[in-house]
């Protein structure tokens, strides 16, 4: 790939012609947050493209730079989000054939929508790394040219196109904060804005569990994650690009990570102040921007984020919606132990000086003491929580605050009182795999006949990914069901020391 200069990239920028597809989008003050915040928080609505997502700017401009041959033969892109609609209406407006290869576990509604514009849609694989090397086969068999979804310039020019609406909006910008997944929107915001208007702070957002970018700059070059959070998929990316890194090492001045019921409370926000609904990596920027600014006491302030995307699976609507006040630490999650006896909920109540209750979980299991699971509206946030620990200790509660501990809102929450009878040599693990007809039965197949399952929780939140937690009575070494669970291919965690787990689902207090 040849390197282009800072003022190659101006020029392809200035001169992209993007807008024969794509529109230049608003630029909306957020009053609720700004005033929230004591700053001019102002969000770019890429939303409202054609396909909801910025990726169309890109994948115009590479189209658009083809040859005439490279045209004739078609195109291909492997993707199982935005960038599929984009290279799809793309194609579609420029009259070229375009396949795109999506992997098996892509929800039917993504697939529906890239074949509305009249692509060829080819399933294969459970994950994006198999589509994209099956891409890769077929544009070497039919001669396609492959359009990647951000390691190219043509690309991150039309991304590019971004920054330059944002300066011809608001010239008087403090600050930018843009979400990062191969980093090509970034790239191409920040080298465009440095040359303009060098004083401009460009920060880049990353999930906590996708920090690719991060993960680079720490390196001095591109590494390869060995796993990523799938939550806020449209940015799930293990390997930041090459040329996305080289601009962003020269011209971002931040990289920002942020956690999954942060997105979760940035994904509110914006509905709050504008009535849309972004995408879990469409709120990225601005849940960056809040922390940015709590983290650094930023005022007075004029602050851009990037809503990057709104292509959300509807039943993904809950998962965000029971995490986003645990995201803003409104809301806290306690394992309490009080007393077995009459009258002992309404006692540790009245410790709770009027504050809401949430959530209530429990279930007799000792006639000495219970555990509760319990959630407690905390408007104030961490001072607040604080406070109240203090307090039930110093009325002799025994309290664990369970509000990061993610087994526990995952799983434990909705199995309070599972205690088991008699005893057991009992591991936990959780498990993360693709959301398929098969995983499943996969699962079951792969550890049946090796350990006996004492516990199974499974949740699904309209994503494509699954989240399990499995116990098992284990006749063999762990070193040796490891292997099993090494076989087995998903992302795993032994659990077995979580406090969630000793609280409320083990025999240490079952007795």
């Amino acid at each position: 790939m040849t390197e282009l200069s800072a003022a190659q990239y101006l020029k392809k920028i200035l001169l992209a012609p993007v807008y024969e597809a794509a529109v230049e989008t608003a630029l909306q003050p957020l009053s609720k947050l700004s005033k929230r915040f004591n700053n001019e928080i102002l969000l770019k609505r890429e939303d409202q493209q054609p396909v909801h997502s910025f990726k169309l700017r890109g994948a115009y401009n590479k189209l658009a730079s083809l040859t005439d041959q490279q045209k004739s033969c078609g195109v291909i892109a492997a993707s199982a989000g935005n960038h599929a609609q984009g290279v799809a209406l793309s194609a579609k407006r420029m009259g070229l054939k375009a396949t795109i290869v999506m992997p098996c576990t892509t929800p039917e509604i993504k697939v529906d929508a890239v074949r509305a514009f009249g692509a060829n849609v080819v399933l294969f694989g459970d994950a994006f790394d198999a589509a994209s090397n099956h891409a890769k086969e077929l544009a070497e068999l039919h001669h396609y040219t492959i359009i990647h979804p951000f390691d190219d310039p043509d690309v991150i020019a039309g991304q590019g196109t971004i920054g330059k609406e944002l300066l011809q909006q608001n010239s008087h910008l403090d600050k930018i904060f843009v979400p990062v997944g191969g980093g090509g929107l970034l790239a191409g915001i920040a080298v465009y804005v440095k040359q303009l208007l060098p004083h401009i702070k460009v920060i880049g957002v990353e999930p906590e569990n996708a920090a690719s970018l991060k993960a680079a700059l720490a390196n001095g070059g591109p590494i390869t994650l060995s796993k990523v959070g799938l939550f806020a998929d449209g940015v799930a990316v293990k390997t930041i690009g090459t040329e996305t890194f080289r601009l962003c090492q020269q011209y971002v001045d931040e990289v920002i990570t942020v956690s999954s019921d942060e997105i979760c409370t940035a994904v509110k926000d914006i509905f709050e102040d504008t009535r849309a609904i972004a995408e879990p990596a469409g709120a990225l920027s601005l849940a960056g921007l809040k922390k940015y600014c709590q983290l650094h006491e930023v005022k007075d302030q004029s602050l851009a984020a990037i809503l990057s995307g709104a292509n959300v699976n509807f039943h993904a609507l809950r998962y965000v919606s029971e995490r986003c006040e645990l995201g803003e630490q409104k809301e806290s999650i306690l394992a309490v132990t009080i007393p077995e006896k009459q009258g002992a909920f309404l006692t540790f109540c009245n410790q709770l000086d009027g504050r809401a209750i949430t959530e209530f979980n429990y279930r007799l299991n000792s006639r000495k003491d219970a555990n509760i699971f319990v959630g407690v509206r905390t408007p104030q946030g961490v001072e607040e929580l604080l406070t109240l620990t203090e307090k039930l200790h110093s009325a002799g509660y025994s309290v664990a605050d369970l509000s990061q501990d993610e087994m526990a809102k995952l799983h434990v929450r909705y199995m309070v009182g599972g205690a088991p009878v008699g005893d057991i040599k009992e591991r936990l693990y959780s498990f993360e795999f693709p959301e398929h007809p098969n995983a499943l039965i996969k699962f079951l197949n792969m550890l049946g006949t090796h350990a006996n399952i004492t516990l199974f929780h499974y949740r699904n939140h309209g994503a494509a990914y699954g989240q399990v937690l499995a116990g098992f009575e284990l006749d063999e070494g762990i070193d040796a069901f490891s292997e099993h669970l090494n076989a087995l291919g998903y992302h795993y965690k032994d659990e077995t020391d979580n406090q969630a787990y000793r609280f409320f689902l083990s025999q240490a207090n079952s007795h």
